[in-house]
Protein backbone atom coordinates (compact mmCIF):
# COMPACT_ATOMS: atom_id res chain seq x y z
CA UNK A 1 0.00 0.00 0.00
CA UNK A 2 1.07 3.27 -0.69
CA UNK A 3 3.08 5.17 2.32
CA UNK A 4 2.19 8.51 0.99
CA UNK A 5 -2.11 7.45 1.11
CA UNK A 6 -1.53 5.92 4.37
CA UNK A 7 0.25 9.18 6.35
CA UNK A 8 -2.63 11.02 4.49
CA UNK A 9 -5.06 8.92 6.06
CA UNK A 10 -3.89 9.59 9.19
CA UNK A 11 -3.39 13.40 8.95
CA UNK A 12 -7.07 13.45 8.46
CA UNK A 13 -7.51 11.48 11.28
CA UNK A 14 -5.45 13.64 13.57
CA UNK A 15 -6.93 16.91 12.54
CA UNK A 16 -10.31 15.14 13.26
CA UNK A 17 -9.40 14.13 16.99
CA UNK A 18 -7.52 18.17 17.60
CA UNK A 19 -10.80 19.37 17.09
CA UNK A 20 -12.56 17.34 18.90
CA UNK A 21 -9.90 17.89 21.42
CA UNK A 22 -10.21 21.60 20.68
CA UNK A 23 -14.18 22.01 21.27
CA UNK A 24 -13.79 20.04 24.66
CA UNK A 25 -11.00 21.91 26.03
CA UNK A 26 -12.36 25.59 25.45
CA UNK A 27 -13.54 25.83 29.64
CA UNK A 28 -11.77 23.63 31.71
CA UNK A 29 -10.86 23.09 35.31
CA UNK A 30 -8.70 20.29 36.86
CA UNK A 31 -12.27 18.65 37.75
CA UNK A 32 -12.23 18.02 34.12
CA UNK A 33 -9.27 16.62 33.33
CA UNK A 34 -10.06 13.74 36.29
CA UNK A 35 -13.75 13.37 36.04
CA UNK A 36 -15.01 15.58 32.99
CA UNK A 37 -16.99 17.43 35.70
CA UNK A 38 -19.57 14.70 35.67
CA UNK A 39 -21.31 16.01 33.12
CA UNK A 40 -20.93 13.11 30.49
CA UNK A 41 -23.88 11.51 28.80
CA UNK A 42 -23.86 7.82 30.20
CA UNK A 43 -24.42 6.43 26.78
CA UNK A 44 -21.73 7.93 25.22
CA UNK A 45 -19.20 6.50 28.05
CA UNK A 46 -20.30 3.54 27.32
CA UNK A 47 -20.01 3.25 24.14
CA UNK A 48 -16.37 5.03 24.80
CA UNK A 49 -15.68 2.06 27.15
CA UNK A 50 -16.28 -0.34 24.29
CA UNK A 51 -14.00 1.66 22.15
CA UNK A 52 -11.00 1.59 24.76
CA UNK A 53 -11.40 -2.41 25.45
CA UNK A 54 -11.66 -2.91 21.72
CA UNK A 55 -7.77 -1.99 21.09
CA UNK A 56 -5.81 -2.70 18.27
CA UNK A 57 -4.97 -5.75 20.12
CA UNK A 58 -8.53 -6.98 19.32
CA UNK A 59 -8.39 -5.81 16.16
CA UNK A 60 -5.24 -7.70 15.04
CA UNK A 61 -5.29 -10.28 17.84
CA UNK A 62 -8.85 -11.98 18.28
CA UNK A 63 -9.31 -12.74 14.65
CA UNK A 64 -5.99 -14.94 14.61
CA UNK A 65 -6.57 -16.72 17.95
CA UNK A 66 -8.94 -18.63 15.72
CA UNK A 67 -5.79 -20.26 14.32
CA UNK A 68 -4.86 -21.76 17.57
CA UNK A 69 -8.46 -22.11 19.88
CA UNK A 70 -11.12 -21.75 17.10
CA UNK A 71 -13.83 -19.60 19.31
CA UNK A 72 -12.80 -20.73 23.24
CA UNK A 73 -12.22 -17.12 23.45
CA UNK A 74 -16.02 -16.64 24.39
CA UNK A 75 -15.84 -18.49 27.46
CA UNK A 76 -13.73 -16.02 28.76
CA UNK A 77 -16.24 -13.24 27.09
CA UNK A 78 -19.24 -14.93 29.20
CA UNK A 79 -17.47 -14.64 31.83
CA UNK A 80 -17.26 -11.29 31.26
CA UNK A 81 -20.68 -10.74 31.58
CA UNK A 82 -21.08 -11.41 34.97
CA UNK A 83 -17.90 -9.98 35.93
CA UNK A 84 -19.68 -6.33 34.78
CA UNK A 85 -22.58 -7.13 36.95
CA UNK A 86 -20.09 -7.16 39.93
CA UNK A 87 -18.86 -4.31 38.96
CA UNK A 88 -21.88 -2.51 38.38
CA UNK A 89 -23.91 -4.05 41.83
CA UNK A 90 -20.93 -4.14 44.30
CA UNK A 91 -17.86 -1.46 43.52
CA UNK A 92 -19.58 1.37 41.79
CA UNK A 93 -22.06 2.17 44.73
CA UNK A 94 -18.62 2.24 47.01
CA UNK A 95 -17.00 4.90 44.62
CA UNK A 96 -19.50 7.44 44.05
CA UNK A 97 -20.51 6.89 47.96
CA UNK A 98 -17.07 8.26 48.70
CA UNK A 99 -16.86 10.41 45.84
CA UNK A 100 -13.51 9.28 44.57
CA UNK A 101 -11.02 10.87 42.48
CA UNK A 102 -9.15 7.85 42.11
CA UNK A 103 -10.16 4.49 43.38
CA UNK A 104 -7.18 3.77 45.16
CA UNK A 105 -7.98 5.82 47.61
CA UNK A 106 -10.07 3.77 49.25
CA UNK A 107 -7.01 1.61 49.73
CA UNK A 108 -5.34 4.40 52.26
CA UNK A 109 -9.13 5.16 54.11
CA UNK A 110 -9.72 1.55 54.41
CA UNK A 111 -6.23 0.34 54.93
CA UNK A 112 -3.47 2.77 55.49
CA UNK A 113 -0.91 4.75 53.89
CA UNK A 114 1.27 2.04 52.70
CA UNK A 115 -1.75 -0.44 50.52
CA UNK A 116 -2.39 2.41 48.86
CA UNK A 117 0.83 3.40 47.52
CA UNK A 118 0.65 -0.36 46.97
CA UNK A 119 -2.42 -0.70 44.82
CA UNK A 120 -1.78 2.58 43.14
CA UNK A 121 1.52 1.06 42.08
CA UNK A 122 0.52 -1.96 41.01
CA UNK A 123 -1.90 -0.13 38.38
CA UNK A 124 0.97 1.62 37.44
CA UNK A 125 2.71 -0.99 36.37
CA UNK A 126 -0.11 -3.29 34.90
CA UNK A 127 -1.48 -0.39 32.84
CA UNK A 128 1.90 1.05 31.73
CA UNK A 129 2.71 -2.31 30.24
CA UNK A 130 -0.72 -3.27 29.25
CA UNK A 131 -1.03 -0.19 27.13
CA UNK A 132 2.19 -0.55 26.22
CA UNK A 133 1.84 -3.70 24.50
CA UNK A 134 -1.61 -2.10 22.57
CA UNK A 135 0.62 0.19 21.27
CA UNK A 136 2.79 -1.92 19.96
CA UNK A 137 0.13 -3.44 17.37
CA UNK A 138 -0.58 -0.20 15.71
CA UNK A 139 3.36 1.04 15.82
CA UNK A 140 4.38 -1.97 14.35
CA UNK A 141 1.93 -2.25 11.74
CA UNK A 142 2.56 1.30 10.87
CA UNK A 143 6.26 0.96 10.93
CA UNK A 144 6.18 -1.87 7.97
CA UNK A 145 3.01 -0.26 6.15
CA UNK A 146 4.96 2.79 5.95
CA UNK A 147 7.98 4.17 7.93
CA UNK A 148 10.58 0.88 7.12
CA UNK A 149 10.26 2.35 2.89
CA UNK A 150 11.40 5.09 3.95
CA UNK A 151 14.08 4.09 6.79
CA UNK A 152 12.80 5.50 9.85
CA UNK A 153 13.62 3.71 13.08
CA UNK A 154 10.58 1.77 14.67
CA UNK A 155 11.83 4.17 18.18
CA UNK A 156 10.82 7.62 15.70
CA UNK A 157 7.33 5.23 14.80
CA UNK A 158 6.85 4.84 18.16
CA UNK A 159 7.65 8.46 19.69
CA UNK A 160 5.40 10.32 17.19
CA UNK A 161 2.20 7.85 18.08
CA UNK A 162 2.61 9.28 21.91
CA UNK A 163 3.58 12.35 20.94
CA UNK A 164 0.10 12.66 19.05
CA UNK A 165 -1.84 11.16 22.18
CA UNK A 166 0.02 13.52 24.50
CA UNK A 167 -0.84 16.75 22.47
CA UNK A 168 -4.53 16.00 22.00
CA UNK A 169 -4.74 14.80 26.11
CA UNK A 170 -2.40 16.63 27.65
CA UNK A 171 -4.85 19.37 28.56
CA UNK A 172 -8.60 18.48 28.91
CA UNK A 173 -7.61 14.82 29.89
CA UNK A 174 -10.81 12.60 30.71
CA UNK A 175 -13.35 15.03 29.09
CA UNK A 176 -11.81 15.02 25.79
CA UNK A 177 -10.77 11.60 25.79
CA UNK A 178 -14.34 10.14 26.18
CA UNK A 179 -15.69 12.41 23.00
CA UNK A 180 -12.64 11.53 20.98
CA UNK A 181 -12.93 7.66 22.00
CA UNK A 182 -16.66 8.02 21.10
CA UNK A 183 -15.15 9.52 17.83
CA UNK A 184 -12.46 6.43 17.13
CA UNK A 185 -15.02 3.97 18.25
CA UNK A 186 -17.46 4.74 15.31
CA UNK A 187 -14.60 4.64 12.56
CA UNK A 188 -13.47 1.90 14.06
CA UNK A 189 -16.87 -0.19 14.29
CA UNK A 190 -17.65 1.42 10.93
CA UNK A 191 -14.35 -0.15 9.17
CA UNK A 192 -14.89 -3.55 11.38
CA UNK A 193 -18.51 -4.07 9.34
CA UNK A 194 -16.87 -2.98 6.22
CA UNK A 195 -14.11 -4.50 6.29
CA UNK A 196 -16.31 -7.76 7.20
CA UNK A 197 -18.44 -7.08 3.95
CA UNK A 198 -15.65 -6.76 1.75
CA UNK A 199 -14.44 -10.41 2.94
CA UNK A 200 -17.57 -11.83 2.52
CA UNK A 201 -17.68 -10.70 -1.30
CA UNK A 202 -14.55 -11.81 -2.03
CA UNK A 203 -15.76 -15.34 -1.10
CA UNK A 204 -18.52 -15.16 -2.87
CA UNK A 205 -21.30 -15.35 -0.06
CA UNK A 206 -24.46 -13.54 0.90
CA UNK A 207 -25.43 -13.26 4.45
CA UNK A 208 -26.77 -16.64 4.86
CA UNK A 209 -24.02 -18.14 2.82
CA UNK A 210 -21.45 -16.14 5.87
CA UNK A 211 -23.47 -17.59 8.72
CA UNK A 212 -23.33 -21.31 7.59
CA UNK A 213 -20.01 -20.78 6.68
CA UNK A 214 -18.61 -19.84 10.06
CA UNK A 215 -21.10 -22.25 12.59
CA UNK A 216 -19.85 -25.33 9.93
CA UNK A 217 -16.05 -24.27 10.29
CA UNK A 218 -14.34 -26.54 12.76
CA UNK A 219 -12.57 -23.32 14.33
CA UNK A 220 -16.01 -22.25 15.47
CA UNK A 221 -15.73 -24.68 18.65
CA UNK A 222 -15.98 -23.15 22.19
CA UNK A 223 -16.37 -25.33 24.65
CA UNK A 224 -12.86 -26.92 25.84
CA UNK A 225 -14.24 -29.95 28.49
CA UNK A 226 -10.10 -31.25 28.90
CA UNK A 227 -9.03 -30.11 32.36
CA UNK A 228 -5.44 -30.64 31.76
CA UNK A 229 -5.96 -27.65 28.51
CA UNK A 230 -5.34 -24.24 29.89
CA UNK A 231 -8.70 -23.22 28.13
CA UNK A 232 -10.69 -25.28 30.00
CA UNK A 233 -14.36 -24.19 30.05
CA UNK A 234 -14.16 -23.77 34.07
CA UNK A 235 -10.78 -22.21 33.62
CA UNK A 236 -11.64 -19.25 31.21
CA UNK A 237 -14.91 -18.73 32.66
CA UNK A 238 -13.69 -17.89 35.96
CA UNK A 239 -10.77 -15.74 34.97
CA UNK A 240 -13.32 -14.07 33.02
CA UNK A 241 -15.55 -12.97 35.89
CA UNK A 242 -12.28 -11.96 37.36
CA UNK A 243 -10.65 -10.77 34.63
CA UNK A 244 -13.32 -7.64 34.22
CA UNK A 245 -13.58 -7.29 38.06
CA UNK A 246 -9.20 -6.43 37.93
CA UNK A 247 -9.06 -5.04 34.41
CA UNK A 248 -12.62 -2.72 35.05
CA UNK A 249 -13.53 -2.62 38.23
CA UNK A 250 -10.20 -2.20 40.20
CA UNK A 251 -8.55 -0.35 37.10
CA UNK A 252 -8.55 3.24 37.09
CA UNK A 253 -8.35 3.54 33.53
CA UNK A 254 -12.08 2.26 33.28
CA UNK A 255 -13.18 3.29 36.67
CA UNK A 256 -12.46 7.12 35.42
CA UNK A 257 -14.72 7.10 32.78
CA UNK A 258 -17.37 6.07 35.27
CA UNK A 259 -17.18 7.88 37.64
CA UNK A 260 -17.40 11.09 35.33
CA UNK A 261 -21.27 10.08 34.76
CA UNK A 262 -23.48 12.20 36.60
CA UNK A 263 -24.42 10.11 39.58
CA UNK A 264 -24.38 5.99 40.28
CA UNK A 265 -27.75 5.16 38.43
CA UNK A 266 -26.46 6.45 35.19
CA UNK A 267 -22.79 4.62 36.01
CA UNK A 268 -24.68 1.34 36.09
CA UNK A 269 -26.49 1.57 33.26
CA UNK A 270 -23.48 2.24 31.55
CA UNK A 271 -21.64 -0.48 33.13
CA UNK A 272 -24.89 -2.64 32.20
CA UNK A 273 -24.80 -1.88 28.50
CA UNK A 274 -20.89 -2.20 27.77
CA UNK A 275 -20.65 -5.39 29.55
CA UNK A 276 -23.16 -7.01 27.13
CA UNK A 277 -22.39 -5.38 24.33
CA UNK A 278 -19.37 -7.54 24.71
CA UNK A 279 -20.88 -11.02 23.46
CA UNK A 280 -21.93 -9.48 20.16
CA UNK A 281 -18.46 -7.83 19.14
CA UNK A 282 -16.17 -10.49 20.03
CA UNK A 283 -18.52 -12.83 18.17
CA UNK A 284 -18.04 -10.27 15.41
CA UNK A 285 -14.78 -10.54 15.54
CA UNK A 286 -13.85 -14.13 15.78
CA UNK A 287 -16.48 -14.70 12.87
CA UNK A 288 -14.12 -12.51 10.73
CA UNK A 289 -11.13 -14.34 12.57
CA UNK A 290 -12.85 -17.83 10.46
CA UNK A 291 -13.28 -15.65 7.16
CA UNK A 292 -10.33 -14.50 7.05
CA UNK A 293 -8.39 -17.92 7.76
CA UNK A 294 -10.90 -19.06 4.59
CA UNK A 295 -10.41 -16.19 2.42
CA UNK A 296 -6.13 -17.02 3.01
CA UNK A 297 -6.44 -20.72 2.28
CA UNK A 298 -8.25 -20.04 -1.17
CA UNK A 299 -5.95 -17.36 -2.03
CA UNK A 300 -2.99 -19.57 -1.37
CA UNK A 301 -1.53 -18.03 1.90
CA UNK A 302 -0.82 -20.99 4.33
CA UNK A 303 -2.08 -19.12 7.96
CA UNK A 304 -0.76 -21.62 10.26
CA UNK A 305 2.87 -20.30 8.68
CA UNK A 306 2.34 -17.22 10.45
CA UNK A 307 1.76 -15.98 14.07
CA UNK A 308 -1.85 -15.10 14.95
CA UNK A 309 -0.83 -11.26 15.27
CA UNK A 310 0.06 -11.35 11.44
CA UNK A 311 -3.02 -12.53 9.75
CA UNK A 312 -5.11 -10.13 9.33
CA UNK A 313 -1.96 -7.07 8.59
CA UNK A 314 -0.85 -9.20 5.85
CA UNK A 315 -4.00 -9.88 4.46
CA UNK A 316 -4.94 -5.98 4.44
CA UNK A 317 -1.81 -4.61 3.64
CA UNK A 318 0.74 -6.39 1.71
CA UNK A 319 0.51 -8.25 -2.31
CA UNK A 320 -0.52 -11.69 -3.10
CA UNK A 321 2.87 -12.44 -5.13
CA UNK A 322 0.67 -14.04 -7.79
CA UNK A 323 -1.73 -12.10 -8.77
CA UNK A 324 0.55 -8.90 -8.08
CA UNK A 325 -2.41 -7.13 -5.88
CA UNK A 326 -3.79 -6.58 -2.38
CA UNK A 327 -4.77 -9.40 -1.03
CA UNK A 328 -8.06 -7.96 0.00
CA UNK A 329 -7.64 -5.05 -2.22
CA UNK A 330 -7.67 -1.08 -1.65
CA UNK A 331 -10.41 -0.05 -0.01
CA UNK A 332 -9.75 -3.25 2.65
CA UNK A 333 -5.94 -1.41 3.50
CA UNK A 334 -7.42 1.74 3.74
CA UNK A 335 -9.91 0.65 6.48
CA UNK A 336 -7.46 -1.56 8.00
CA UNK A 337 -5.20 1.49 8.54
CA UNK A 338 -8.15 3.74 9.74
CA UNK A 339 -9.75 0.74 11.88
CA UNK A 340 -6.33 -0.41 14.11
CA UNK A 341 -5.36 3.46 14.42
CA UNK A 342 -8.87 4.51 15.81
CA UNK A 343 -8.89 1.22 17.62
CA UNK A 344 -5.29 1.89 19.52
CA UNK A 345 -5.51 5.50 20.11
CA UNK A 346 -8.92 5.18 21.63
CA UNK A 347 -7.56 3.03 24.13
CA UNK A 348 -3.96 4.55 24.33
CA UNK A 349 -5.20 8.19 25.21
CA UNK A 350 -7.45 6.74 28.30
CA UNK A 351 -4.51 4.71 29.50
CA UNK A 352 -2.35 8.12 29.49
CA UNK A 353 -4.78 9.89 31.35
CA UNK A 354 -5.52 7.57 33.68
CA UNK A 355 -2.35 6.55 34.27
CA UNK A 356 -0.98 10.50 34.55
CA UNK A 357 -4.37 10.93 37.38
CA UNK A 358 -3.08 7.97 39.61
CA UNK A 359 0.53 9.40 39.28
CA UNK A 360 -0.32 13.00 39.88
CA UNK A 361 -2.92 11.64 42.97
CA UNK A 362 -1.99 9.28 44.64
CA UNK A 363 1.86 8.74 44.34
CA UNK A 364 2.57 12.55 44.25
CA UNK A 365 -0.78 13.45 46.08
CA UNK A 366 -1.06 16.74 44.64
CA UNK A 367 -3.71 18.48 45.98
CA UNK A 368 -6.23 20.40 43.77
CA UNK A 369 -5.64 24.34 45.91
CA UNK A 370 -2.01 23.10 44.65
CA UNK A 371 -1.02 26.26 42.38
CA UNK A 372 0.85 24.18 40.48
CA UNK A 373 -0.90 21.65 39.86
CA UNK A 374 -1.19 21.95 35.94
CA UNK A 375 1.94 22.70 36.00
CA UNK A 376 3.04 19.15 37.93
CA UNK A 377 -0.05 17.49 35.99
CA UNK A 378 1.59 18.22 32.78
CA UNK A 379 5.31 17.22 33.56
CA UNK A 380 3.66 13.90 34.96
CA UNK A 381 1.85 13.28 31.31
CA UNK A 382 5.30 14.32 29.73
CA UNK A 383 7.07 11.67 31.94
CA UNK A 384 4.38 8.79 31.62
CA UNK A 385 4.43 9.34 28.07
CA UNK A 386 8.48 8.49 27.44
CA UNK A 387 7.83 5.67 29.96
CA UNK A 388 5.61 4.35 27.35
CA UNK A 389 7.77 4.70 24.41
CA UNK A 390 10.59 3.26 26.16
CA UNK A 391 8.64 0.11 26.91
CA UNK A 392 6.89 -0.37 23.84
CA UNK A 393 10.46 -0.45 22.10
CA UNK A 394 11.20 -2.84 24.77
CA UNK A 395 8.87 -5.09 23.78
CA UNK A 396 9.60 -4.61 20.23
CA UNK A 397 12.91 -6.50 20.77
CA UNK A 398 11.79 -9.79 23.32
CA UNK A 399 8.21 -10.20 21.95
CA UNK A 400 7.78 -14.15 20.83
CA UNK A 401 4.08 -14.29 21.70
CA UNK A 402 0.53 -13.86 20.80
CA UNK A 403 0.09 -10.03 22.14
CA UNK A 404 -3.51 -10.58 23.54
CA UNK A 405 -2.25 -13.63 25.28
CA UNK A 406 0.11 -11.21 26.82
CA UNK A 407 -1.85 -8.87 28.21
CA UNK A 408 -3.95 -11.55 29.94
CA UNK A 409 -0.96 -12.89 31.47
CA UNK A 410 0.49 -9.40 32.74
CA UNK A 411 -3.10 -8.38 34.20
CA UNK A 412 -2.95 -12.04 35.59
CA UNK A 413 0.32 -11.72 37.69
CA UNK A 414 0.13 -7.16 38.32
CA UNK A 415 -3.89 -7.60 39.03
CA UNK A 416 -3.77 -10.57 41.44
CA UNK A 417 -3.17 -8.41 44.92
CA UNK A 418 -5.55 -5.27 44.01
CA UNK A 419 -7.98 -8.38 43.62
CA UNK A 420 -6.87 -9.58 46.94
CA UNK A 421 -6.48 -5.95 48.60
CA UNK A 422 -9.89 -5.03 47.60
CA UNK A 423 -12.03 -8.08 48.21
CA UNK A 424 -10.35 -7.90 52.26
CA UNK A 425 -11.52 -4.75 52.63
CA UNK A 426 -14.84 -5.07 51.20
CA UNK A 427 -15.63 -8.69 52.51
CA UNK A 428 -14.11 -8.60 56.13
CA UNK A 429 -14.05 -5.84 58.44
CA UNK A 430 -10.26 -6.63 59.87
CA UNK A 431 -7.94 -3.99 60.27
CA UNK A 432 -4.47 -5.23 58.42
CA UNK A 433 -0.53 -4.30 59.66
CA UNK A 434 -0.18 -1.89 56.78
CA UNK A 435 3.68 -2.14 56.28
CA UNK A 436 3.26 -5.95 55.54
CA UNK A 437 1.39 -5.08 52.38
CA UNK A 438 3.89 -3.97 50.05
CA UNK A 439 5.37 -7.80 51.07
CA UNK A 440 2.60 -9.65 50.61
CA UNK A 441 1.69 -8.16 47.00
CA UNK A 442 4.95 -9.03 45.77
CA UNK A 443 5.21 -12.37 47.40
CA UNK A 444 1.87 -13.31 45.91
CA UNK A 445 2.58 -13.08 42.13
CA UNK A 446 5.97 -15.22 42.39
CA UNK A 447 4.17 -17.92 44.27
CA UNK A 448 1.23 -18.06 41.63
CA UNK A 449 4.11 -17.91 39.36
CA UNK A 450 5.57 -21.12 40.65
CA UNK A 451 2.46 -22.86 41.60
CA UNK A 452 1.15 -22.45 37.93
CA UNK A 453 4.59 -23.75 36.71
CA UNK A 454 5.55 -26.49 38.55
CA UNK A 455 2.56 -27.37 40.03
CA UNK A 456 -0.76 -26.86 37.67
CA UNK A 457 -1.54 -25.03 34.80
CA UNK A 458 -4.25 -22.68 36.02
CA UNK A 459 -4.03 -20.51 32.57
CA UNK A 460 -5.71 -17.43 32.70
CA UNK A 461 -7.28 -18.23 36.12
CA UNK A 462 -4.13 -17.72 38.12
CA UNK A 463 -5.64 -14.17 38.42
CA UNK A 464 -7.71 -16.09 40.96
CA UNK A 465 -5.04 -17.71 42.72
CA UNK A 466 -2.81 -14.72 42.76
CA UNK A 467 -5.81 -13.13 44.31
CA UNK A 468 -6.25 -15.77 46.86
CA UNK A 469 -2.88 -16.02 48.05
CA UNK A 470 -3.23 -12.02 48.25
CA UNK A 471 -6.36 -12.18 50.72
CA UNK A 472 -4.32 -15.07 52.46
CA UNK A 473 -1.40 -12.93 53.47
CA UNK A 474 -4.00 -10.32 54.58
CA UNK A 475 -5.82 -12.76 56.60
CA UNK A 476 -2.15 -13.59 58.78
CA UNK A 477 -1.32 -10.04 59.05
CA UNK A 478 -4.67 -9.08 60.19
CA UNK A 479 -4.75 -7.48 63.47
CA UNK A 480 -7.80 -9.09 65.52
CA UNK A 481 -7.86 -6.42 68.09
CA UNK A 482 -8.51 -3.75 65.32
CA UNK A 483 -11.69 -3.41 63.11
CA UNK A 484 -11.57 -0.85 60.07
CA UNK A 485 -10.32 2.10 59.79
CA UNK A 486 -13.48 4.61 59.48
CA UNK A 487 -14.13 5.16 55.35
CA UNK A 488 -15.51 8.84 55.14
CA UNK A 489 -17.59 9.56 51.94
Amino acid sequence: MNPTLILSIIAVFFVLLFGVAYLTTRKVDNQSFYNGNRRSPWYIIAFAMLSTSISGVTFVSVPGMVMNSGFAYMQMVFGFVFGYILVATVLLPLYYKLNLTTIYTYLKSRFGFFSYKTGASFFLLSRTLGSAFRLYIVAIVLQKAVFDAWNIPFIVTVSITILLIFLYTQKGGIKTVIWTDTIQGLIFFGAVILCLIQVKNALNLDMAGLFRTVVDSDMSKIYVDDISNNRYFWKQFLAGIFTVVVMTGLDQDQMQKNLACKNLKDAQKNMFTYGFLFVPVNLLFLSFGVLLMIFAQQFGLNPFDLKGDELFPILATQINPISGELYLGTTVSILFILGIIAAAYSSADSALTALTTSFTVDILEVKNDDPKLIKKRRLVHICISLVLIFVIVLFHFINNDSVINAIYQIAAYTYGPLLGLFAFGLFTKFAVRDRWIPVIAILSPILSYLLNTYIFDFGFAILIVNGALTFLGLWLVRNPNCQQLQVQP
